[in-house]
Parts: C-alpha cells; sequence; structure tokens
C-alpha cells in the first residue's frame, strides 16, 4: 500500500495544477490518479484533432444526459476529456475567464476570498501571454496563451459584420470589460495544444515526490473517524488504495467528483439508501445545483473555395497538405481550433453584464460534429451565459465504472427561453450582415430572424450543451444548507478531505470554465500550503 502527503483524484485541468503546484516543495508528496490514459496521442496535441475527439470515444466519456423535456425529450451528449489534461487535452482551446460580476458575485454569496480581485493573481500566476502585457494578464505562468497559428479570412469577415450590427471590437475580452467581438485568444503553444497536463504536469513528471497512475479508476473515498485518509481505486483487474498523510482532494469534475463522493457515503442520504449504500455523511448538495451553458449553433454553406472547413475533395487534398506541414514545422491548417472570433453581448440593456457569447466557427457544426454534411460552410454558437435552470448528478448504479444519471434540466426555468432567442437573433443578424453577402449561401436549418415562434422550436429540436457543466459540489456559507465545501474547499463535514474542480462554482462562470477551474486550482494548491502549515485541513 503506497502513503503520500497527498493523493488527487483527478487528473483534469484542476487536478495536474494542484498536482504540480504541491510538488514543488521537494518535502511534499503527491499521488494524481487518472481513469483515463496518458495524453500521448497525437488527436491531443494537433489543435484541429479536437474534431476527431468530441464526437467519438476517443480520449472521451461521451456522456448522455436522461431525456431533456425542454429539449423535445431528446438525450444530450455530454463529452468529457478522459486522459491526463481532462477536458483541456479534448476542447476547443478558447481561453475564456468569465467577468468581474461573476466572482464579485461568488464572493456576495458568503464566499470570501473569491471576489473578482482576489481570484485575478491566480489567473495571471497561471498565464503566459504571448501578446497582452497589461494588469489583467501574465507571463511566465505554465498555461500559454496566444492566438492560433492559422488565420480565415473568414473571422475577420465576421468582425466586420459585428461592427456593422453596432458592436466594438474588443482584443482584451479577459481585460477590463467583456463586451465586444474579438479574436479567441487559446491555450496553445508552438502550434500544439497546450492543455493542463502539457503545461503543468509534463515538464515535472521527473520529480522524484511526484507520482501520477493513470488508467486507475477511484471506486471510494477512504473514511476512518470522520475523516478521509485515502482512496481505493481499480486498475485493470486489480483493485489497490493509496492512503494520504494529510488531504484527498477530490478533482474529477462536476460529474465524476459527485459520482465518487456518493458511492463513499457523502451525499443525499436519501438517494444513497434507495441506491443500497451506506450513508457516512448525508450532505444533501451532492450532485445538485448542476448548471451548464446551453448553446444553439446556426450554419450555412459556404463555397467550397472559401476559407473554410468541409466535406470535398479540395478541401481534402488541402488538409492533406496542411497535415505535412503541421509535422514538419508546427504551422498551417492542422493548428486551427475552428472556433476563432466571438462576441459576449448583453440581451437588454439592463443586464448587469455580458449574458450571451457568440463562437463563430469556420465549418458547418451539426449535433457537435457528429451529423456530417457535404461541403463547405460557417456557424456560430449562441450561449446563454448564466441560465436559471438548474439540474442534477446522480447516481444510476452501484458500479464505479457505469456513466452517472446527468440531468441538466435544460429550459426548465422559464426565463431562459426568451433570453436564448434574443441571443439567437442577435447572432442571426450578424451572420445575415452585409459583410457575409458575398460569403454566405443557404442556411442549413433556415430560420427567420423576426420568427420568435419558429426559432423557440427549432432551440427545442436542436440545442444543447456547450461542455460546461459546474456547481454539484457547490462552494457556501455554512447558513446555505445545500454548500457542499467551506470557502477553502474544504469538505463540510468530513476531515481532510477537499474539493477542487469545476463542481465547486456556486454558479457558472459568463464564458468557457477550463481557465476558471486552472484558476481553482491554483488557489486550492495555496490554500492547502497554507493551511497544512496551520493545522487547519484537519478541520471537518
Amino acid at each position: 500500500m503506497n502513503e503520500f502527503d497527498y493523493v488527487i483524484v483527478g487528473g483534469g485541468s484542476a487536478g495536474c495544477t494542484i498536482a504540480a503546484r504541491l510538488s514543488e516543495d521537494p518535502t511534499v508528496t503527491v499521488c494524481l490518479l487518472e481513469n483515463g490514459g496518458p495524453d500521448s496521442s497525437v488527436l491531443i496535441h494537433a489543435p484541429a484533432g479536437v474534431v476527431a475527439m468530441m464526437p467519438t470515444k476517443l480520449n472521451n466519456y461521451a456522456y448522455e444526459t436522461v431525456p431533456q423535456a425542454g429539449l423535445n425529450g431528446r438525450r444530450g451528449y455530454q463529452p468529457r476529456g478522459k486522459t491526463l489534461g481532462g477536458s483541456s487535452s479534448t476542447n476547443a482551446m478558447l481561453y475564456v475567464r468569465g467577468n468581474r460580476f461573476d466572482y464579485d458575485n461568488w464572493a456576495a454569496q458568503g464566499n470570501p476570498g473569491w471576489a473578482y480581485d482576489d481570484v485575478l493573481p491566480f489567473f495571471r500566476k497561471s498565464e503566459n501571454n504571448e501578446q497582452i502585457s497589461n494588469e489583467f494578464h501574465g507571463q511566465g505562468g505554465p498555461l500559454n496563451v496566444t492566438y492560433a497559428n492559422y488565420k480565415s479570412a473568414l473571422s475577420e469577415v465576421f468582425l466586420r459584420a459585428a461592427q456593422e450590427s453596432g458592436l466594438p471590437l474588443n482584443p482584451d475580452y479577459n481585460g477590463a470589460d467583456q463586451f465586444g467581438a474579438f479574436m479567441y485568444q487559446v491555450t496553445q503553444k508552438n502550434g500544439e495544444r497546450c492543455s493542463a497536463a502539457k503545461g503543468y504536469l509534463t515538464p515535472n513528471l521527473s520529480r522524484p515526490n511526484l507520482k501520477v497512475i493513470t488508467r486507475a479508476l477511484t471506486t471510494r473515498v477512504l473514511l476512518e473517524g470522520g475523516n478521509a485518509v485515502g482512496v481505493e481505486y481499480r486498475q485493470g483487474n486489480a483493485t489497490r488504495q493509496v492512503r494520504a498523510r494529510r488531504e484527498v482532494v477530490m478533482s474529477a469534475g462536476a460529474f465524476g467528483t459527485p459520482q465518487v463522493l456518493m458511492l463513499s457515503g457523502i451525499g443525499p442520504g436519501a438517494h444513497l439508501q434507495a441506491m443500497g449504500i451506506a450513508t457516512v455523511h448525508d450532505l444533501p448538495g451532492v450532485g445538485q445545483n448542476l448548471q451548464d451553458h446551453i448553446d444553439h449553433v446556426q450554419s450555412w454553406r459556404t463555397r467550397s473555395d472559401s476559407e473554410s472547413f468541409g466535406v470535398s475533395l479540395g478541401g481534402g487534398a488541402k488538409f492533406g497538405k496542411a497535415v505535412f506541414e503541421w509535422r514538419s514545422k508546427r504551422t498551417g491548417m492542422v493548428t486551427t481550433n475552428f472556433a476563432t472570433a466571438g462576441a459576449f453581448l448583453r440581451s437588454s440593456p439592463d443586464v448587469a453584464a455580458c449574458d450571451l457569447q457568440l463562437i463563430f466557427v469556420v465549418a458547418i457544426v451539426d449535433d457537435h460534429g457528429r451529423k456530417m454534411h457535404m461541403g463547405h460552410g460557417i456557424s456560430c454558437h449562441v450561449d446563454l451565459l448564466r441560465p436559471h435552470s438548474r439540474g442534477s448528478v446522480t447516481l444510476g448504479s452501484k458500479d464505479p465504472a457505469a456513466a452517472p444519471v446527468i440531468d441538466p434540466r435544460f429550459l426548465s426555468d422559464e426565463r431562459d427561453l426568451p433570453r436564448l432567442v434574443k441571443g439567437v437573433q442577435m447572432q442571426q443578424r450578424i451572420l445575415e450582415s452585409r459583410a457575409f453577402d458575398g460569403v454566405r449561401g443557404a442556411m442549413v436549418y433556415p430560420t427567420r430572424v423576426d420568427d420568435v415562434a419558429g426559432i423557440e422550436a427549432d432551440i427545442r429540436s436542436r440545442a444543447d450543451t456547450q461542455y460546461h457543466p459546474v456547481g454539484t459540489c457547490k462552494m457556501g456559507p455554512a447558513s446555505d444548507g445545500m454548500a457542499v465545501v467551506d470557502e477553502r474547499l474544504r469538505l463540510r463535514g468530513i476531515g481532510r478531505l477537499r474539493v477542487a474542480d469545476a463542481s465547486i462554482m456556486p454558479n457558472v462562470v459568463s464564458g468557457n470554465t477550463n481557465a476558471p477551474t486552472i484558476m481553482i486550482g491554483e488557489k486550492a494548491a495555496q490554500m492547502m500550503r497554507e493551511d497544512a502549515a496551520s493545522g487547519l485541513a484537519m478541520a471537518a
């Protein structure tokens, strides 16, 4: 049986960050467990490989939701990274933090230390921004942030169209203000993906005090006397245990973390009893408060000679040549993340902060890339950034290898659909503006911008996740009966057990969740070091 100071469950965005930071101290030993394999696939490191992983089970859990009443009874798709780096190894690499409102709101809910001015230093600490150097950005951090090497002229068309529609250009959407249109910065370095594994873990794998175990399925947290003392995991046909002298850290994500906690007897007592699991600690908030950005995509066809991607003889030949260019130079089309430009908008002037996000894609996107179309095209996603709908993650089985039961309850709150419709209308006006007249062909799923009922029907027929599930082990004060962790991410009621991943977010941030999750990892590692020095880690 192995023993370490810290055992971290989940080698994703937060887990890699925490493992790297804690093991900077050579006197501290760290064990990181990851259910997926090493991040060795070329599909991970070549940015364009995202289109091969997203719709398949390559490095991907490829979960499904329960049927969604708000989406005409359809089951949603929930891809999540199953490899070192987690979803930072399989996502579209957009570097987005959210806005000041998000974090100030977290603090206002009784979470001191999580206001924007508190978390900004951790964003800066994590970042090496190649282009932007100011009070909002960092240089020298493990996570490389830059613009994609490949530039499509269609991205510039999107920016002109946004300006025609009254939006300002805002190159630093992670700076003083989100509002406006821009080219996305991405987590890439020298033409390759820079995941949390690549940035934080890979350079430090030779540390003698850091052990990384892959293909290790965590089955439960080991508990003794009200404290976490290690974890049990399954590797192949063998069941093993690893002990933690100081703390166990759950970083398995918004689906994995509540699943492992419930399998360990920590969660809503009635649900655990119904599943035949002995309740060790009745904690009703585990698996509740699931939030996700609902996303609606509109697509238009383009000529095959446009700077878009698609299924055609010419496009295939072009991309074939690009593969050789990337292999020899790490430049060209293979460095694309496809999602090149975007905008943050307000659904109405009285909204406190941007509540809509656009993501322009230089290809036709349909059903997460699972439905292919011949020819070339362009698409745009619109996301509702602060949805009111709340869902849950529960157990469907006592088998740790079984998928959890995921129910986002999309559009269950009647306030969400009208705002998403407004976002679709704003998006469609931009894509149907004069700037795109020479590019834009037929709409793949035609809707009229003034047909609210038609847009609503299209949303219910095709909308789904933007891959940002959070909130299932929410952070909150002792007065909040649904809070799972305190402001230092210690699990309420169990000692030496912490949660550090997207599941702790009280509310989903107004943007992509990877950079905020890495920030959570940075802040967690610092708090763990502080608490170890003061003895607070033992507090339950």
